[in-house]
């Protein structure tokens, strides 16, 4: 037999109370379910590389290697070259018998762009006007300043030679 004290009373239980343990309303799962929406279309949109950010990833790239080959001039105190076409890029090495391909090193090895053929462009213009365009690097310390334009359908990059060891990409 019941008493009345083991009955649940119904002024015992409120519609807060209830409301707590219903869970979430449709209204809050949609609005997480559309913030999540957002953030995952911002991650692939990141994550899926374009041709600009890939042409600004190789003149990134070759801007190191320009700063590490002018440095490699002067502790070799011998010239050093860049050179590149439309489609990859070298490092040679002044010798004594001439230029020799500069493959001693993982860090010089020839190199292919991600996006090619490229559209370059350099700025004083070189003796040269066909490509292979060539860069040399001297030992001394101080070089001319230069502007090498990469190009690929839309895009462009550029990489800026302050002439003291300083390059920047744009």
């Amino acid at each position: 037999m019941l008493t009345s004290a083991a009955k649940p009373s119904a002024a015992k239980t409120s519609p807060q109370a209830h409301r707590k343990a219903a869970g979430f309303t449709l209204l809050e799962l949609l609005v997480v379910l559309v913030v999540v929406g957002i953030m995952l279309g911002m991650v692939s949109m990141n994550a899926l590389p374009n041709k600009k950010q890939a042409l600004l990833g190789d003149a990134k790239r070759v801007a190191l290697l320009l700063q590490l080959a002018r440095e490699e001039a002067i502790v070799r105190n011998r010239p050093v070259a860049f050179e590149l076409d439309s489609e990859q890029f070298r490092f040679y090495v002044r010798g004594d018998s001439g230029w020799q391909l500069l493959n001693d090193n993982d860090l010089f090895r020839e190199r292919s762009f991600k996006n090619s053929p490229l559209a370059i462009t350099m700025q004083p213009s070189p003796n040269q006007t066909a490509l292979p365009l060539k860069i040399i690097f001297g030992r001394e310390p101080v070089d001319k300043p230069f502007t090498l334009t990469f190009g690929y359908e839309d895009a462009t990059a550029t990489i800026q030679a302050d002439g003291i060891g300083h390059f920047s990409v744009e």
